[in-house]
């Protein structure tokens, strides 16, 4: 029986994963293993959510073993340390808990090996970002800023009642979708604070930069509808800063090229992405960002036995483009790869993999949503208000469809609107 081995429990992993449990794992015509480092998964679209407090994680994640059980698939947690291509072998390191071993370094066969390690936030080099930036490349990272997030609520709201005219700074540097999402969710998340009892520290006393190097935010978007989510983040208190690169971080904020200090208590780093730096120790081809070079089928240009999707994939839509890193791109990929493993297993030839873009959506909190959605090469559509935030949220919806089938789909999402009624708005510990 052949074995088909996914590394990354992402949104295009998992659904990949799901998806040949289904239709090869429970019929016995595969074996499917899903590997991760972690034994839950988040939708990353949301971990701005879980940073800003708007989101539980633990309502949110999933258990890789459960979603196992019930698709058809076998999950490990590990993590991947290297590839023995010639014995078609992924090696992955020992688990250690509290510096105990609980699993020594392991090697598991492949027959077609699926890399679907997702992305990290890149730094450029700058100064002092490791260590006084947070990043939201997982929930752990999310749920620390979130923690830390709580404890400055707590000071500065004591200071105020103690008559001391303390404001709470925060700065965010990068102007995508995750920057500005965030920024708007902090501002949400300190307008519920008075619900709580936390009287003093009001929007008034919130102060948020948001700083992109570029000359505008959202450049995924056109022009007009980036230059109206700037207005609307200005019209809720945020400070944007376009054109103006930060060049340092220190403890007590950013220092930016032209020299201007940014008073931050917390910094978040969102200003771009690559993928894991040790893909480019797998002897594979890639590019300078570490995106691994695939085909037209989604395999290494050096290997047809390993495959990448989703954001650690550098597949070419033409000469002079990418497919773009997003949750759309990993969807799809996973799809169409999905698809060709049953055909090939069934004798038929595969289909190249063809990028359609969906557009994008950006979710300002509760205050708005803008989108532009593609319809063609010539012809796309701009939304906002109402509208855009149903289609924002259709977003999650269609990823979780594609892992539980459109009933459980449902049963959850009448399972979110109760959480949604009798837990707190805001989470607060």
């Amino acid at each position: 029986m052949e074995r088909i081995v996914v590394v990354g429990g992402g949104a295009g992993g998992l659904e990949l994963a799901t998806e040949l449990g289904k239709t090869l794992g429970k019929k016995k015509q595969a074996e499917i293993i899903l590997i991760d480092r972690n034994s839950t998964h988040v939708w990353k679209p949301l971990l701005h959510e879980v940073a800003s407090g708007a989101l539980d994680s633990r309502l949110a994640e999933l258990d890789y073993r459960g979603q196992g059980a019930r698709a058809g698939f076998r999950f490990l947690v590990g993590t991947l340390t290297g590839i023995d291509r010639d014995n078609r072998q992924v090696q992955l390191a020992p688990i250690v808990d509290d510096g105990e071993e609980v699993l020594a370094e392991r090697s598991i066969r492949y027959d077609r090996l699926i890399l679907a390690v997702g992305s990290v936030t890149a730094d450029f080099g700058v100064d002092g970002v490791k260590q006084h930036c947070y990043f939201l490349d997982s929930t752990q990272q999310a749920d620390n800023f979130h923690h830390e997030l709580l404890n400055e609520f707590l000071r500065v709201n004591q200071a105020l009642e103690d008559g001391d005219e303390q404001t709470l700074d925060i700065a965010i540097v990068g102007g995508g979708a995750t920057g500005v999402e965030l920024a708007a969710e902090l501002v949400h998340s300190v307008s519920l604070l008075n619900i709580y009892g936390l009287t003093h520290l009001t929007r008034e006393r919130l102060k948020v930069s948001l700083v992109e190097a570029g000359p505008r935010l959202l450049p995924a978007l056109p022009e007009g509808l980036a230059h109206r989510v700037k207005q609307k983040l200005e019209s809720l208190g945020v400070n944007v800063i376009t054109g103006n690169p930060a060049v340092k971080a220190g403890s007590d904020g950013l220092t930016l090229k032209d020299d201007a200090h940014i008073d931050a208590n917390l910094m978040v780093w969102a200003a771009g992405i690559r993928a894991p730096d040790f893909l480019a120790s797998l002897g594979l081809a890639h590019r300078k960002n570490n995106q691994l070079l695939v085909n037209e089928y989604l395999q290494s240009t050096d290997d047809p036995s390993v495959y990448a999707l989703g954001d650690c994939a550098a597949c070419a839509i033409d000469d002079d483009r990418f497919v773009p890193p997003r949750a759309q791109s990993a969807h799809q990929m996973a799809a169409c790869l999905a698809t060709n493993i049953q055909r090939e297993l069934k004798g038929r030839a595969a289909k190249p993999f063809k990028y359609k873009d969906r557009g994008s959506l950006v979710s300002l909190s509760r205050f708005s949503a803008v989108g532009n959605l593609m319809q063609s090469k010539s012809l796309s559509m701009s939304i906002e208000g109402t509208l855009a935030r149903y289609a924002y949220a259709s977003l999650y919806r269609m990823h979780q469809r594609a892992l539980h089938g459109w009933w459980k789909m449902l049963l959850i999402i009448t399972v979110d609107k109760l959480n949604h009624a009798v837990k707190p708005r805001l989470k607060l510990h």
